[in-house]
């Protein structure tokens, strides 16, 4: 029997609506670069020390596999994450389940904006209003989401490529560095470093957004290509500030430097500028806004899937949650706690459920064959 007799709630999304397959490119990496780049070196240096670098790269290479699942889910069902949670559940448990990560979005969207809200505060204005920044960011995001999903993806594009340049002025620190920080390599036990991973893989979380995206790139099948490409992109840009930041930090500096990729911008030195690190955070705000543009979007598209409700009044409720949420964490130890609790969401998402996804799809499909 072909596979396209056992595909159920198949989707169909207009050509008009949908994006070409280059931009799963900028779609994943826009999800996985975003505020955990200005210091996740901390995090992962405290169970492995300077071999953390090598956790970064085994972290990357497992993400491959998962965006190979992803889309092999995809494709058997010809849909998204609510199709594939239907062809295995059925159509009330399956949009029960399906639901749940409506939640996920939502605390992703909230942990994005209020950890870079975080960083201008402390780095930058120490009075800034968390609700009145939230209020204008979050209409911004509404007026983007409202120009539909290719709107969304432009935005993605542009805010990759526009702050690109920032990654150049991490060259500064190879004046200071001391490579020989990194050696003796593997001096920490394999549990370490694989602790190390953990704590990387919930930095890297963002892809699974395919899951959601799938039905709008055309010819999916060749955006493949493109996604994997993404994910080595931001895998060599991880391993790359890890390393640096290593060479240039000592073990017990670096413990104590909450935001390492700011403090590194200090030493940048241009004749036309004298404290580079505030012209970088202001242009983080290009980085953050696809990821919060994109979670905001997953919700509501799981919205609309499992209830039929109007994908722009689901735009409407998940912001407004947002905004309202997010006056809810005001303190360092408040914000990491929400740090923690995505970042575990997270990783159950993407290393536990997908993969178990994976294997219930592939057997129902024999089962459903016969």
């Amino acid at each position: 029997m072909e596979v396209s007799l056992i595909k159920v709630q198949q989707l169909s999304i207009p050509e008009t609506r949908q994006v070409s397959p280059s931009l799963a490119l900028y779609l994943v990496v826009s999800m996985q670069i975003g505020i955990g780049v200005l210091g996740f070196q901390r995090l992962i240096a405290e169970s492995a020390g300077h071999d953390a670098w090598i956790s970064v790269l085994v972290a990357g290479l497992s993400i491959h596999i998962i965006v190979w699942m992803i889309y092999k889910i995809c494709e058997t069902v010809d849909g998204d994450l609510v199709s594939a949670n239907v062809f295995i559940l059925g159509k009330k448990l399956g949009k029960m389940i399906s639901s749940l990560f409506i939640v996920y979005y939502i605390c992703l969207s909230i942990t994005v904006l209020r950890s870079y809200l975080e960083v201008i505060q402390v780095w930058m204005f120490p009075e800034l209003s968390t609700f009145w920044f939230s209020l204008v960011f979050l209409l911004l995001v509404l007026y983007i989401l409202y120009g539909g999903f290719r709107t969304v993806t432009g935005v993605a594009y542009f805010c990759t490529i526009l702050p690109s340049y920032l990654l150049l002025t991490f060259a500064f620190t190879l004046e200071f560095a001391e490579f020989r920080n990194l050696l003796p390599i593997l001096d920490h036990p394999l549990t370490d470093i694989l602790k190390s991973t953990y704590r990387m893989s919930l930095t890297y979380a963002g892809y699974e957004i395919l899951l959601f995206c799938y039905p709008f790139i055309k010819e999916p099948d060749k955006s493949k290509k493109w996604a994997h490409l993404g994910v080595f992109i931001t895998t060599i840009v991880y391993t790359t500030l890890a390393i640096l930041s290593f060479a240039y930090y000592s073990e017990g500096l670096l413990s104590k430097s909450v935001w390492s990729t700011l403090d590194m911008w200090k030493i940048v030195t241009m004749p036309f500028v004298e404290r580079f690190e505030y012209i970088g955070i202001a242009n983080w705000s290009l980085v953050i806004l696809p990821n919060v543009c994109l979670a905001v979007w997953s919700g509501s598209r799981i919205v609309k899937r499992i209830s039929n409700f109007p994908q722009k009044n689901g735009i409407v409720i998940i912001t407004l949650i947002c905004l309202v949420a997010i006056n809810f964490f005001n303190t360092r130890h408040e914000i990491n706690m929400l740090n923690d609790w995505t970042g575990k969401l997270g990783f159950i998402f993407t290393f536990i459920y997908i993969p178990l996804l994976f294997i219930a799809v592939m057997v129902a499909k024999k089962v459903k064959r016969k």
